[in-house]
């Protein structure tokens, strides 16, 4: 298992747009904690609205191979590339979109795949989320920071957090400077080795 930290210099970041609404408010900080990164970082941006993925099947149980579209197989790619994943989502119901879901769905898929050792492969990388919702209390995004940080866990991946704005109508998240002012330097943050809850209260791991 990868527990050693990467050095900055070797960083690539995927973000992961799952919002259903173009240039989204979600979308707007995930951007403006992005500005924030060093230039040499390599940024890649999917829109998953703009490329959707056919809705996933799961044959790891069954005989024969389910076919692999155009799509799956570059975001596959891409997401083995990156060190550092953002999952970028609209609080859907307290929970991510359905583009973001299925895309995470997939990763059970690529879990299966022979010889590509998806598991170990994502081991080490951090998981990082960022998400506005129209509520102010911040305990409602609850239910989405757990999921992802028990995905983390599962894949013995960093966990960074989630990034949490407010807003409802398009670009209302501007108004947000609390949000703003976390996303200056939300990517430098501590991103430790995601747990369990379980694990949590045992210290094991």
């Amino acid at each position: 298992m990868t527990t050693d930290r990467i050095d900055d210099t070797d960083r690539s970041f995927l973000f992961v747009l799952g919002s259903s609404r173009p240039e989204g408010n979600t979308e707007i900080l995930a951007r403006a904690a992005a500005e924030q990164l060093p230039a040499g970082i390599p940024q890649r941006w999917v829109d998953l609205a703009k490329h959707p993925l056919p809705d996933f099947q799961d044959g790891r149980h069954e005989d024969g191979t389910w076919p692999v579209s155009e799509q799956e197989e570059e975001l596959r790619r891409l997401t083995l590339e990156a060190t550092d994943i953002v999952i970028a989502s609209p609080l859907y119901w307290y929970a991510v979109s359905a583009n973001t879901k299925r895309y995470l769905d997939y990763w059970s898929g690529w879990l299966g795949v022979p010889g590509l050792d998806f598991k170990k492969r994502m081991s080490g990388r951090t998981l990082w989320g960022v998400t506005v919702m129209a509520e102010e209390e911040e305990d409602t995004a609850d239910g989405m920071i757990a999921s992802l940080n028990n995905t983390a866990a599962y894949l013995r991946m960093r966990f960074g957090g989630v990034l949490l704005g407010n807003g409802s109508r398009p670009g209302q998240v501007r108004g947000d400077e609390r949000a703003l002012t976390r996303a200056k330097t939300f990517f430098e943050r501590e991103a430790p080795l995601a747990r369990f809850p379980s694990e949590e209260e045992t210290g094991e791991r």
